[in-house]
């Protein structure tokens, strides 16, 4: 347990998955991709085309989040279609870029957001 703070540290399996997850997240490209997955199922041409991405490296980008359990697919007809299979990782990911956009947003947006609360 951390001195006075009330919270046990997590196990250092649970810390360096987390770290690689986040390690993952921290390229924009991927970031990007899971964040569009995390809206709705997608197949590579329809996310290269939503990110802005080459198909080739979009496809390896899906690859390395498949490989760590981020992404999964599923066969329709010839096409893979992509989706978020850990509902956390969503949660994650658009608490992240909420708190960023609300920190970017100019001072009177801001406002209106919260009264719109």
């Amino acid at each position: 347990m951390a001195a006075g703070s009330g919270f046990e540290d997590p196990h250092a399996d649970v810390l360096a998955e987390a770290a690689a997850a986040f390690g993952l997240l921290a390229s924009p490209a991927r970031l990007h991709i899971v964040w569009a997955l995390a809206q709705g199922e997608s197949d590579v041409t329809g996310l290269a085309e939503r990110v802005g991405g080459a198909l080739p490296a979009v496809s390896q980008h899906l690859t390395k989040l498949k490989l760590a359990g981020l992404v999964r697919s599923r066969r329709e007809g010839r096409r893979q279609v992509y989706f978020v299979d850990d509902p956390d990782v969503v949660d994650v990911v658009r608490l992240a870029v909420a708190r960023l956009t609300a920190r970017t947003a100019p001072p009177g947006a801001r406002a209106r957001r919260l009264h719109g609360l």
